[in-house]
């Protein structure tokens, strides 16, 4: 088995919990919309694109809209989460994550982030951590969202490493999927019912050290 030598992470629900803001912005639109949406439906987001979390709302409310007006919604349900993103501040990193990051990079891995939202680079300044991560490949920069493996395998490309020795982190069952599709290692970081392919599930990075992470992994 190749030895490991790099990590990518998910951002939402690995390093920061910004779900909350999703959340709140899909709501405010789905309810303009007359659509109903909870936090089930929010969990069925994870992991997806901007473009695709409005159409499965869409389709879920039987509802169409012109291209147009589609746009502007996207838009507007952007404007509104990152006015709730910029309540945040630097010590809203998920417990452990920044340690997380600091005892990877000492071990020589590479690392990366791997995130399906356009706001990465935003979210990683505002939290601080931004020159914890070699690349930053997200919804900017990919044209397929999970389960699509494009995401994992333009870092690996970046990286210069083969999948089979990086581990992605993930919380969505799509994130996990990619993972698997790309050739990747995998790490579910959450809820066991939701990550059952992962290969190791930890409830956040706090539980367990790079170093043992690997060990799990090669066991």
């Amino acid at each position: 088995m190749p030895s490991i030598k790099g990590f990518l992470f998910d951002l939402d629900g690995v390093i920061v919990d910004t779900a909350k803001f999703h959340f709140k912005a899909w709501q405010r639109l789905a309810a303009e919309l007359g659509i109903h949406f909870d936090e089930a439906d929010n969990e069925k987001l994870k992991g997806v694109s901007r473009k695709d979390s409005l159409e499965k709302i869409l389709e879920w409310g039987n509802t169409s809209l012109e291209p147009a007006r589609f746009e502007a919604l996207m838009a507007k349900k952007n404007e509104w989460y990152l006015e709730f993103v910029q309540e945040m501040s630097a010590d809203e990193a998920l417990p452990g994550a920044k340690k997380f990051l600091a005892d990877s990079i000492a071990l020589k891995l590479r690392v990366g982030l791997g995130s399906a939202s356009k706001n990465a680079e935003l979210i990683l300044n505002l939290l601080n951590i931004r020159d914890s991560f070699e690349c930053v490949i997200d919804g900017t920069k990919i044209s397929r969202s999970k389960p699509d493996p494009q995401v994992f395998s333009m870092g690996a490309e970046f990286l210069g490493i083969n999948p089979q020795s990086i581990v992605v982190f993930e919380d969505s069952q799509a994130g996990i999927a990619a993972a698997r599709a790309g050739g990747f290692r995998s790490v579910g970081v959450g809820d066991p019912k939701i990550l059952a392919d992962a290969e190791i599930i930890i409830s956040g990075l706090h539980q367990h050290s790079p170093s043992e992470i690997i060990n799990k992994l090669n066991f």
